[in-house]
């Protein structure tokens, strides 16, 4: 493993259960029945642990989108072809996809990293890090080489340190790529031993013989390059993608700057169990955003053991459903720093008089 890479594994921490423990018990004092809301209490413990820092502030957000495509496309497992991938990239770039639209609305940035489209792209803002031209056929042999799978990852690590020079201190992964989710589905199976039947799904929306040969293509790619389940590195050789490899390495930053990272569908899915694979202490730095539409996404969530915190029949990817968990997140960061306690409103906690 590439020595930056192994620095990167080793600089993951455990989050800090003192922070996490104070948050848990300034919860209790507010006024409200302990446990009353929800899933916002345990986001915020969560938080706390992530932070070290009880009462957490997002002042910056970051949607880290990675960029590439595949060579799988010319199996025709995509409802659209392979140059959209280009196409959409400068929409992005220039505001006009959902995932901006969202993000605005959450007071995030969006973050465009090139890791590997199939052509040469300039734009003032994005972020150019392409490791190749695209990955190889996964269904005729493996993606990419193991040196550049260390290397896209690597390239997302170093945009999210970047970022937190800027002052971002919580991320979202997005991605863009056509063909992703097959790669992706790939990625689950090798990793999982999931049977491609029950992970691949309709993706950009395939019909029914679509979805047939997409995981034909699953299976073949899994003969072919027999990608090895206990070395996540040779997963994403042999049968990942450019993105979901730079993903896996912005999960992987975000947990070695102590920055809560926000997973979107499919797709973060596949790179979060990546990452986990890696360095399993990343898992304690994910949160789930959303559950997908895409079929294969509750199994992944299920494997991470990660609560989705919104159901909204979502599968655009792009970090569209990260973005609006924002709001979420924001809600729950609230509640711990403007919220009076029991007794600060002279209320009764419950247990006796009200409290002064």
């Amino acid at each position: 493993m590439n020595n930056k890479l192994r620095q990167l594994i080793d600089s993951i921490a455990q989050p800090d259960g003192v922070a996490a423990s104070a948050a848990s018990a300034h919860l209790d004092q507010l006024t409200k029945p302990p446990g009353s809301l929800g899933k916002l209490e345990s986001v915020a413990i969560q938080l706390a642990g992530i932070t070290g820092v009880d009462k957490p502030e997002f002042d910056r957000k970051t949607v880290m989108v990675m960029a590439a495509d595949h060579g799988v496309c010319e199996e025709g497992v995509s409802a659209f072809p392979a140059e959209v991938t280009q196409q959409m990239l400068y929409n992005m770039l220039s505001g006009g996809a959902a995932i901006n639209v969202l993000a605005r609305h959450a007071g995030a940035d969006v973050k465009v990293v090139d890791v590997g489209v199939n052509a040469d792209v300039a734009h003032a803002n994005l972020v150019d890090r392409k490791v190749r031209m695209g990955t190889s056929n996964i269904a005729k042999g493996p993606a990419m080489l193991r040196t550049e799978a260390e290397q896209a990852v690597l390239a997302g690590a170093e945009a999210v340190a970047e970022a937190v020079k800027g002052g971002t201190r919580l991320f979202v992964t997005g991605e863009l790529g056509i063909g992703n989710t097959t790669a992706s589905a790939a990625v689950v199976c090798a990793l999982t031993g999931l049977e491609p039947e029950v992970i691949v799904g309709r993706g950009t929306g395939v019909d029914m013989a679509g979805l047939t040969r997409k995981i034909s293509v699953v299976c073949r790619a899994l003969d072919v390059n027999q990608p090895d389940a206990n070395d996540a590195l040779d997963v994403l050789t042999k049968v990942g993608g450019l993105e979901i490899a730079a993903l896996a390495g912005v999960i992987l930053g975000a947990a070695a700057h102590r920055c809560p990272v926000v997973l979107d569908g499919f797709i973060s899915g596949a790179a979060a169990l990546a990452a986990r694979a890696l360095a399993p202490a990343s898992a304690a730095y994910m949160l789930a955003s959303h559950a997908s539409d895409e079929r294969g996404h509750a199994a992944v969530l299920r494997q991470l053991k990660l609560e989705p915190m919104l159901y909204l029949d979502m599968r655009l990817g792009e970090g569209t459903g990260g973005a609006l968990s924002l709001h979420l997140i924001d809600a729950a960061c609230r509640i711990m720093r403007e919220m009076a306690t029991f007794a600060d409103a002279g209320v009764s906690d419950g247990q006796g008089a009200a409290q002064r």
